[in-house]
């Protein structure tokens, strides 16, 4: 099997389309095409079910680019044992990071792993944990950097505990509730958000791990909220409660802003917690083993 031919086929079944896959390969379209053409004859069996909208594998075609994963995957795991053996690390290490936590995290580690494995570049991307987890599981990701809760984890991947993180309950320092809370920076006082069942709410949005997290916890209480708002960035979040717009509930690491918020722990202290995750079934190599140790003693800080 050609290892630039699996590639091509894996493509177009990941894209469901030679078109699309052909520009992510940088390929012409009738090129890859006529790979694929050539493959199909060479085994006597389509790949792909043709319809005018996209392509979809057929039983063979299955089979193809499962076998094909496998060997690309053992081509990788061979040269980072021999680089391990040797010492000579070289490559690139594709890295999921969660949005915003995430790309601050890397911009104060990677001087660290740079120094320690000059030879190996990193590529970043910010992607949310199901996509990570999606793209760990087609081996588009060698790690992921991710808050989850326990929906999200599926068995073939391995989740390694960072930390937990409390989720908080923000609210503008001109609510009158807001005489409960110690003042910025010091420890955080505790109350209930059942008192809160009148305020509105901006949050996150709908499909992210963080209102997974939180959606029980206004069930607990006795309320739907009322939504003001949704985004998909804690930095909307306190920016929109500090101008009095409403309340939220957000994660400890961004809670800024303390003048103008007031931040409270809840009595049942939720929290999601931080992992680095990658593909159980593949090999880790000692720059993935630094990392993982540089990301750890991170947030132990």
């Amino acid at each position: 099997m050609d290892l630039r031919q699996i590639e091509y086929i894996i493509k177009i079944a990941d894209e469901h389309s030679i078109t699309r896959a052909a520009e992510q390969l940088y390929i012409s379209q009738s090129g890859l095409n006529q790979q694929l053409l050539k493959l199909e004859k060479e085994l006597g069996q389509p790949l792909f079910h043709r319809n005018k909208y996209d392509l979809r594998l057929t039983e063979a075609g299955s089979i193809y680019v499962e076998c094909g994963r496998k060997i690309l995957q053992l081509k990788k795991e061979a040269y980072s044992r021999i680089y391990d053996i040797a010492g000579n690390h070289s490559g690139t290490l594709r890295i999921g990071l969660a949005p915003e936590r995430g790309t601050t995290m890397f911009l104060n580690i990677y001087s660290d792993f740079h120094t320690m494995f000059p030879g190996i570049t990193i590529e970043p991307s910010e992607i949310n944990v199901k996509k990570q987890l999606a793209m760990l599981s087609k081996d588009y990701l060698d790690l992921g950097f991710s808050t989850v809760s326990e929906e999200d984890k599926v068995p073939n991947i391995e989740f390694v505990h960072v930390g937990y993180e409390n989720i908080l309950l923000g609210i503008p320092r001109s609510h009158p509730l807001a005489a409960y809370a110690n003042p910025p920076y010091e420890a955080y006082a505790t109350i209930d958000l059942s008192l809160f069942k009148d305020d509105a709410f901006i949050l996150m949005s709908k499909d992210s791990t963080l209102r997974r997290v939180i959606d029980p916890l206004f069930h607990k209480a006795g309320f739907v909220p009322k939504i003001l708002f949704e985004t998909a960035n804690n930095r909307t979040l306190y920016t929109m409660v500090k101008t009095n717009m409403g309340c939220t509930l957000i994660p400890e690491t961004h809670a800024k802003e303390q003048e103008d918020v007031a931040y409270f722990l809840l009595p049942d202290r939720p929290q999601w917690e931080m992992t680095i995750t990658y593909h159980k079934d593949h090999y880790i190599s000692k720059p993935i083993e630094y990392f993982i140790k540089l990301v750890q003693n991170y947030w132990s800080r």
